[in-house]
């Protein structure tokens, strides 16, 4: 898994277990799971999850036309292109809700044994993905360089920030993490002229103070030692 994959996948089992899903979990490791039991819990896991996989579907249709309209072939942080990969999220795009949420209920009815086995639910929108193109390259961003999907992560962050101010006409807070120690001073300089444009509140961390000489007119500055933050300089 690529830095970017881990970044931006839409869930995991192995890792994202909601109520819902430890709940069905829980009756299946029962010897003698009371099948009505499961039968309701398996009709609320339907709905919850295809409308979690609806929400994401919209977020992700937004964030795509707020990448392509606002695509920059002279950007330092490259255009993406994004879509999800989910049989359920797909599912949406032809077919009624209810008839989706029908088809997920009987999937994991037909699925008891096999969860019940593996110790997790095997199928569902907790295992979607998002894909990420490179755009200027036309490839998957799992098989762009690592400073590409550098990047690429900043651009869509980026992307999402605004597409978050425009829907909600409140600026967002956004928390980059050593972030500005992988870019050269010429991305790092867009960086902050793009976080600028955003009139948002941002903050940045890092080990070294160097790279942020650039912006110190800009930004407050702090030093964090253990039990201690004041401002540097």
């Amino acid at each position: 898994m690529t830095d970017l994959d881990a970044e931006l996948s839409a869930g995991n089992d192995d890792e994202v277990d909601p109520r819902w899903l430890r709940s069905r979990t829980r009756l299946l490791e029962q010897p003698n799971a009371d099948a009505h039991w499961l039968d309701a819990v398996e009709h609320e896991t339907a709905e919850v999850a295809v409308a979690v996989a609806a929400a994401r579907a919209e977020t992700v249709r937004r964030l795509a036309h707020a990448l392509s309209r606002n695509r920059d072939a002279a950007s330092p942080f490259p255009w993406a292109g994004v879509a999800l990969d989910g049989w359920i999220e797909n599912a949406l795009l032809e077919l009624p809700a209810t008839e989706v949420e029908d088809r997920y209920r009987a999937i994991l009815r037909d699925n008891r044994a096999r969860d019940a086995a593996a110790g997790r639910t095997t199928d569902g929108p907790h295992l979607t993905d998002l894909e990420v193109l490179y755009g200027p390259k036309g490839i998957a961003a799992a098989v762009a360089s690592t400073g590409e999907q550098k990047a690429l992560l900043i651009g869509l962050v980026l992307a999402h920030a605004g597409l978050v101010s425009e829907m909600t006409q409140h600026a967002p807070l956004l928390l980059l993490d050593e972030v500005v120690a992988h870019l050269d001073p010429a991305r790092r300089a867009a960086l902050y002229d793009a976080l600028t444009a955003l009139d948002a509140q941002v903050w940045m961390t890092g080990a070294d103070p160097a790279p942020f000489a650039a912006v110190a007119s800009r930004a407050q500055t702090f030093a964090v030692s253990p039990g201690r933050v004041a401002p540097a300089g």
